[in-house]
Parts: structure tokens; C-alpha cells; sequence
């Protein structure tokens, strides 16, 4: 008897570790989700996070916030969920600087590709190279040819070290083979406010960021780096057509959670970027920003992880050529 109760018990405790963990696999999420951006509230990679977050609450039944940790060219962020408790509830969304930190930082507190669980690809934004308004130079050719001339003088902006408007901008000048005088900011905004102003001469930016002012007229529009014209920029000719062939880059957004979250939570967080990606509103916001959402193969876990380390691989030459080096 005694044997025959103690196998009972054996088997009713299993049947409650197994019901017990069943339902937690269920359950996920049961409280709010924080998406940490590790730049400044109101730039665009602030913009795309906010629009996922929104689409992501309603799939996933909870909120989905968005907390901006700027700094140190998203590396602070980065390293914040690197260090969070791997239970599901902190993801992180960044851009390509994932990839160009694992180089242009020699000290990371994180080693890129080992300190995440991957979730899914989200967008890849074009770029834009824009000055300001009254910048003389009307075509890229004579821009090229007015940057060479007055290399001394032509400031070219960004918003910091890591930052998307950085890479684009280094890209530039290694294209014209021509170094020019950077102006770094703390954040996309007092970046642009300053383009705005015609305190500084150019940047390279990308459309989220820079779509609005385009249209208006406030800023002077070269070229885009997709490899088409876009619809909402259709006067604007690609990189190529300008005569910079070479010259394409896309700045790429994924969702990441700390090493070690349950796997159960990683799929549900990576099903739930599969419906916004497909969320109407989230395209048609999209589309208003010149991008559009990944496609279906692109947001998963495995595209996500395939993407990081091709881009670590394509960047760390660049970035080594350059000696432009935030440590």
C-alpha cells in the first residue's frame, strides 16, 4: 500500500508540474512587455518600435511600452536587456548599429551575437542624403563636386556615434573619397532642428526621419539609397541614378530578448511580430515613412540571426578602413 501511495503521489505531483507548466506556457504573457529603444524618443527608430509595439499589445492581449535608453550609440539599451531578467517581459528593438557596435566598440559589456534570443526582423528603412534648403549644389553630381571643393568647410551632421545617420554619413564621405567635417549630436532631433536651421550643411538620414521635411521643402534632397525611386519620394532619384552605383544602404530593425528567455515566450513574441507585420495600419504608416514591414521569411528568429552576423561581416572592413572608433 504504502508503495502503491507513493507511486500515486509521484505521479499526481508530475501531472501538477506538467499542468502547472503547460499553463505558463499559455498564460504569456500575463503582464505588461517592455520594449526598450536604445535611442531618443522621437527619432526614427523610435517611430517604427512605437508603431510594432501598438499592433504587438493588441495581438498579445497586454501592453507592450516603449522605454527609450539613448546613449553611446545604442549600446546602452543594448546592454540593459542584455542584463534584464530573461523571462519574456524586456525585448529590444534596434537597428542595424547591432551589427557596426560589435567594431566601432572594442569594450562592449555584451557580445552581440551571444547575448540575445532573436524574435524577428521588422523593417529595413532607406536612407536619404539631404542638406540644407539653401545649399547650392541641385544634383549629386554637383554636390560631390561642391563637397571636394570646400572639404574644409562642408559639415556633415549626425546624431552620434553609432548612430544610423553616422554609418550613412561615413559611408558618403569613404564613397566621394573625401573626408569632410562632422558635426556630431546628442539624438536624430537637435540633428535636424539644426539642418533646419542651416547651422550645419548636410546628412544622411533615414526616411522616417526625414519623409516629412522633404515634402514640405524645408530640407534639399539628393538621393534615396533603395534601389528604387520610393512613392512618397518619387522627384527624388536612387543613389544609382544620381551616380553613386555603390552606394546602397538600408538601415534594418530586429526585436531581440535577453539569452535565455523560455522558448515558449521567444515563439510567441516572434508569432506576434508575423501579425504585425501584416497589421494594415502598421503598413499603410509604414509606407508614409518610406518603408514598408519585412517580409513573412524575414521575421523570424533564424533570418533575424542570419542577418546579424552577415552585417557584423560586412561592416567591421568598413569601420576598420575608416579608424572611427567610439573607445
Amino acid at each position: 500500500m504504502k508503495i502503491l501511495n507513493a507511486i500515486l503521489g509521484a505521479t499526481a505531483v508530475a501531472a501538477v508540474s506538467l499542468f502547472s507548466a503547460t499553463a505558463g506556457a499559455q498564460t504569456y504573457p500575463d503582464r505588461t512587455i517592455t520594449m526598450v529603444v536604445p535611442f531618443s524618443a522621437g527619432g526614427p527608430t523610435d517611430t517604427v518600435a512605437r508603431l510594432v509595439a501598438e499592433s504587438m499589445s493588441k495581438d498579445l492581449g497586454q501592453q507592450v511600452i516603449v522605454e527609450n535608453v539613448g546613449g553611446a550609440g545604442g549600446t546602452l539599451g543594448a546592454a540593459r536587456v542584455a542584463n534584464a531578467e530573461a523571462d519574456g517581459y524586456t525585448v529590444l528593438l534596434h537597428h542595424i548599429g547591432m551589427a557596426t557596435s560589435a567594431t566601432l566598440y572594442r569594450k562592449l559589456p555584451y557580445e552581440p551575437l551571444n547575448a540575445f534570443e532573436y524574435v524577428g526582423l521588422v523593417t529595413e528603412v532607406p536612407m536619404t542624403i539631404v542638406a540644407r534648403k539653401d545649399l547650392e549644389p541641385t544634383d549629386m553630381a554637383g554636390l560631390i563636386e561642391y563637397a571636394k571643393a570646400n572639404k574644409d568647410t562642408v559639415t556633415v551632421a549626425n546624431a552620434g556615434i553609432g548612430a544610423a545617420s553616422h554609418l550613412c554619413g561615413m559611408l558618403f564621405m569613404s564613397a566621394l573619397e573625401t573626408p569632410l567635417v562632422t558635426v556630431p549630436y546628442k539624438g536624430t532631433g537637435p540633428a535636424m532642428t539644426d539642418l533646419l536651421g542651416g547651422q550645419v550643411d548636410i546628412m544622411c538620414d533615414q526616411t522616417t526621419n526625414t519623409t516629412k521635411q522633404i515634402q514640405a521643402g524645408t530640407i534639399k534632397a539628393y538621393a534615396v539609397t533603395s534601389p528604387e525611386r520610393l512613392d512618397v519620394l518619387k522627384d527624388v532619384p536612387t543613389t544609382a541614378e544620381a551616380g553613386l552605383a555603390d552606394f546602397q544602404v538600408g538601415i534594418w530593425h530586429g526585436i531581440y530578448a535577453p539569452k535565455g528567455t523560455p522558448a515558449e515566450a521567444v515563439e510567441r513574441l516572434s508569432k506576434s511580430l508575423q501579425v504585425a507585420l501584416k497589421d494594415e495600419n502598421v503598413a499603410a504608416r509604414f509606407a508614409e515613412l518610406g518603408t514598408e514591414p519585412s517580409p513573412e521569411a524575414d521575421g523570424t528568429p533564424d533570418a533575424l540571426k542570419a542577418k546579424l552576423e552577415s552585417e557584423i561581416a560586412r561592416w567591421k572592413p568598413v569601420i576598420e578602413a575608416a579608424g572611427q572608433y567610439a573607445d
